[in-house]
């Protein structure tokens, strides 16, 4: 049991160790990455545009998020392809598998749900879900329905 508990340490510490790297890798092509921004997991932030990405301070990514600043879908047709800035503000939560398509900016203190695909940008201060990622409710109206399970509800610690 010892053995493998060693061998999985070194595993996620190599993980751990490529992610980085990927990361420093886009930070010194152009990313723009602000302070306290937790990134969980794996990710995808377009390396080829890495310079048109701006994430702002205390972000946080779930797993598998990705950011895609350029739209291929047209190159055979037109022969050209379209980019676009991705500027994701402060206090943003990026749900899991989320993607985020080019000229798309998120508003400080928004929150996009999970298996969202933003195409538009999303105002500051709301949630947004779904594919197209669509505004379902204020930041504010969402913790307030939460108080109000929370009330009505056991809670357990976090021990």
């Amino acid at each position: 049991m010892k053995v493998y508990s060693f061998l999985k340490k070194i595993y996620y510490s190599l993980e751990d160790y490529k992610r980085k790297k990927y990361l420093n890798g886009l930070i010194e092509n152009g990313l723009q990455l602000g302070k306290n921004v937790y990134i969980t997991g794996d990710y995808f932030f377009d390396p080829s545009h890495c310079f048109l990405i701006s994430i702002g301070d205390n972000c946080t990514f779930a797993p598998n998020v990705k950011l895609i600043a350029h739209d291929a879908s047209i190159k055979i047709i037109m022969g050209c392809t379209k980019i676009g800035r991705i500027d994701i503000k402060e206090n943003c939560f990026i749900g899991d598998s989320t993607i985020v398509l080019p000229n798309v900016t998120i508003g400080p203190n928004s929150i996009v749900g999970s298996g969202s695909v933003v195409t538009k940008d999303v105002p500051p201060n709301t949630i947004a879900a779904g594919n197209p990622a669509k505004v379902i409710t204020t930041v504010q109206d969402y913790v307030e329905k939460m108080e109000d399970i929370k009330r009505n509800k056991t809670l357990f610690g976090e021990d």
